[in-house]
């Protein structure tokens, strides 16, 4: 039977549903901007704040700002633009507060792997700062092997690099055929640590691409954290 000496975790949508909580928060937001002054529908705002997450991506801090300057409308002239913006953000990092928490299946899963011996680590892309936040707010950490936490920004190697995986084996000192990765994106998550050799798990529960739409084959998949404890425990032997 395989052996496993570390089972390392992607973050967002691997073991909270982020794609899910974002679109929560940026809509409290939304509303919080209206209530604030931004007199125009929340479907016209809300349309226009989603074009500016995709053009300067998810991690960057100025979302609200830009989208006030897109939103140029004579009525708009007088607006106090930043307690506009103070509005959405304390809006959206008061449901941060309030909402965020891993997949119910997923603390006790973790907790079990670190009582078996195992290392239980964290690879995952985004800021230093953020990703580390979203750990301390599922209260995930007492569940991790602290050493074993490789943040891309951190790194300096982004993701779907392979080298990002290659440094957190490195730095461990871990066989990749030991080594489990868990993840719900086919291209950054399934195909570069089985290019380094480590076995790969699909999550596909808050996945928003298949592994049948990237052409891309991993060594399990699961829709839960149930179905990864069976596979742990029957396919490689770890009590959990």
């Amino acid at each position: 039977m395989a052996k496993l000496d570390a089972v390392f975790f992607d973050i967002d949508d691997t073991l909270f549903p982020t794609t899910e909580f974002a679109r929560s928060a940026r809509q409290n937001a939304v509303r919080a901007m209206i209530e604030a002054g931004l007199d125009l529908p929340e479907a016209l705002v809300w349309a226009e704040l989603e074009e500016v997450i995709a053009e300067f991506s998810s991690n960057y801090e100025h979302h609200f700002d830009h989208l006030l300057k897109r939103l140029r409308r004579p009525h708009l002239e007088r607006l106090n633009k930043a307690l506009v913006v103070a509005a959405g953000v304390a809006a959206y990092h008061d449901t941060k507060f309030r909402e965020i928490a891993p997949f119910p299946d997923v603390p006790e899963l973790l907790r079990d792997l670190k009582r078996s011996g195992v290392i239980v680590g964290i690879i995952t892309h985004g800021l230093t700062v953020k990703q580390a936040e979203k750990l301390l707010r599922l209260r995930l950490l007492p569940h991790l092997t602290q050493e074993a936490i490789f943040i891309s920004e951190q790194v300096g190697i982004s993701k779907p690099n392979p080298k990002l995986y290659s440094t957190a084996l490195a730095t461990l000192t871990l066989a990749p055929s030991r080594v489990m990765y868990v993840g719900d994106n086919p291209i950054h998550d399934v195909a570069p640590p089985q290019s380094v050799g480590m076995v790969t798990c699909w999550s596909s529960r808050a996945a928003r691409r298949s592994l049948k739409e990237t052409g891309v084959a991993a060594d399990h998949e699961v829709a839960d954290f149930g179905e990864l404890r069976t596979i742990l425990r029957e396919r490689y032997a770890l009590d959990v």
